[in-house]
């Protein structure tokens, strides 16, 4: 027996020992990360589908995995021989409960959950739709049988210099409560750790790819508290904080304190980030529920941090090109495989100036591996690259400077009319996007078809957003901002704002094809009709002109692809050998119809 069946097995166990009738598993946390440590990955253990979004329902009949369009195939390659069942959607945690409603028409059942590892926003409607006949309770099942769960170890937390935040914290503060008085709210409260990282200038090693710790804050108009493992802070880090009216406490009492919150206290949270659990103790309190001030501060990068991205993209291009000569002199000899081009990605990253390590795992994606949405190869999946059919690189690092993210499609041998014509497509999406020029207060979503047109134009679809935020030396994926068809809390587009600009298509079985560019969201200058912004294309990286077909571009396109590649080779030239400059060289010559 597989180890996803036996572990279902032992839960069941559990669950009937409890009298539970379901049991609902995420991989998620207290701060409801994306990412999440190997310790806090739960819904992975049980089922061994380690895609970074997905719910688990496993009642004593059946075992059901939900997740989005974006991991389908890896799900299905993942829970190949075991009784799960996979459900693809948008409302992950909506839908379970739907289908728990029709597994139990009736009789009074018991649902079990950590409220610990779920929004607010979530359990408060799932409380609504659910009928008498459910009650949720918190109960973690799983700590009971993952008998050789991996420890967490405490690594210290470390400030982030002014050299590279540009802004202290106190002035962060100060930005802060001046949108609390807005909304007359006397605390707010911060669990999402980027944010809190943001706002007290700190960077730690509790996530993978995200350099965050685990902490919670409570901002006053007069007080300011941060709760974390005292284990992980120094004397040192605390006495610079205290100098800053900003007090320390253990990461442990956050509950007692929420609950001592005097009643009729205006308290603002966001019930989308935080857990249910911590959000219990606000009883008496009168609450604003809004997207935290520190969030949509956090988005508008400050002068420093975009001159941050900017080198962060330059070393960034100078890897990468250096990895595509790697690729094209080694292909032929039958010595490349995923693996290999993602470890020697790496080893030309780290040789970069303020390295810290990969914004996430490298997707190499080989032919029908390019078609899986979040594909990363693994010694039993791991293909060796052919001089035929495409390679999908997705890659991003982090940089004491910045973050970067980007997406390649490569085409190892003589592309065939298809190859060129769905690479084109997205290209010209890419392209349109890139150009927009759209008024002040204009939001995502408005600008995704401008990507998308082409495509739909010949009946392609792609399912994942067009464009998400970028932190600075934080998540690689950083709300609020977002390019996506469907945005159910937008916020507008400002200036400052790092999105990326990522296109596709995936053929199921054959390839993928993904251009993404992280771009930076600038003033475009005031007409009478109001202020208008832009994007400006910050990434260096040139794009696969022998599968391109010119003949699909405009004049416009094809101005703007020579612009572009004009641009990459002036600034990534310099950091390079004479030889690595004749390779670029060519890949960024002009191109005239």
């Amino acid at each position: 027996m597989n180890k996803p069946n036996k572990r279902i097995e032992l839960l069941r166990a559990e669950m009937q020992k409890n009298g539970i009738s379901a049991c609902i598993i995420t991989d998620s946390n207290p701060h409801l990360n994306e990412y999440s440590a190997d310790s806090e990955r739960e819904r992975t253990w049980i089922s061994g589908f380690d895609g970074s979004n997905g719910i688990v329902v496993l009642t004593a009949a059946k075992a059901v995995l939900w997740t989005d369009s974006r991991y389908t195939l890896q799900a299905q390659n993942q829970l190949k021989g075991t009784e799960f069942q996979i459900f693809t959607t948008r409302n992950l945690f909506t839908d379970a409960t739907a289908w728990l409603k029709n597994e139990f028409p009736e009789g009074n059942h018991q649902i079990a959950l950590r409220l610990d590892v779920f929004s607010t926003e979530t359990i408060e409607k799932a409380k609504k739709d659910f009928s008498e006949c459910f009650s949720l309770i918190h109960k973690d099942l799983i700590s009971l049988i993952w008998k050789d769960r991996p420890k967490i170890k405490a690594k210290e937390i470390f400030l982030f210099d002014l050299e590279y935040s540009g802004k202290p914290s106190s002035e962060k503060l100060a930005e802060i409560r001046a949108e609390m008085t807005k909304e007359n709210a006397g605390v707010l409260i911060l669990s999402d750790m980027e944010d809190i990282a943001w706002t007290f200038n700190f960077r730690g090693y509790d996530l993978p790819h995200s350099p965050v710790a685990a902490a919670f804050a409570v901002i006053e108009q007069e007080n300011c508290f941060l709760f974390i493992d005292r284990e992980k802070i120094t004397d040192d880090i605390c006495k610079f904080y205290e100098r800053r009216d900003i007090t320390v406490l253990d990461y442990s009492v956050i509950d007692i304190y929420l609950s001592d919150i005097e009643p009729n206290k205006t308290v603002w949270i966001d019930k989308s980030r935080i857990n249910y659990q911590l959000f219990q103790n606000l009883t008496g309190c009168r609450i604003i529920d809004k997207l935290s001030p520190s969030a949509l501060l956090k988005s508008k990068k400050n002068a420093v941090e975009i001159a941050g991205f900017r080198n962060a993209c330059i070393k960034d291009g100078v890897a990468l090109v250096r990895l595509f000569m790697w690729i094209e002199e080694n292909v032929k000899n039958g010595t490349v495989s995923e693996i290999s081009v993602a470890e020697k990605l790496h080893e030309l990253k780290s040789a970069q100036a303020l390295f810290f390590g990969e914004s996430f795992s490298t997707i190499a994606g080989y032919g029908e591996h390019g078609a899986i949405g979040h594909y990363f190869a693994k010694p039993e999946t791991n293909a060796t690259l052919k001089p035929e059919s495409f390679l999908l690189l997705d890659a991003g690092t982090q940089f004491f400077d910045g973050t970067t993210d980007m997406t390649r499609t490569l085409a190892l041998g003589e592309p065939t009319a298809q190859m060129k014509t769905d690479y084109t497509l997205v290209l010209k999406g890419h392209i349109a996007l890139a150009q927009a020029k759209f008024p002040a207060g204009t939001f995502g979503y408005q600008l995704d078809t401008l990507a998308r047109q082409f495509l739909w134009q010949n009946g392609i679809i792609y399912g994942h957003g067009t464009g998400h935020g970028i932190g600075h030396f934080l998540n690689v994926h950083e709300s609020p901002p977002a390019v996506r068809f469907i945005d159910e809390k937008p916020v507008a587009l400002a200036a400052g704002m790092v999105i990326s600009n990522e296109p596709s298509i995936s053929r199921a079985g054959e390839y993928g094809v993904r251009l993404e560019n992280m771009v930076l969201v600038v003033e475009d200058g005031e007409t009478a009709f109001g202020k208008f912004l832009k994007f400006e294309t910050i990434s260096l990286i040139p794009f696969d002109n022998k599968t391109i077909d010119f003949s699909l571009l405009n004049e416009n396109e094809i101005t703007w692809l020579n612009d572009y590649h004009t641009l990459v080779f002036e600034k990534i030239s310099p950091f390079l050998t004479e030889k690595e400059c004749d390779w670029l060289k060519n890949k960024t010559k002009i191109i005239q119809r």
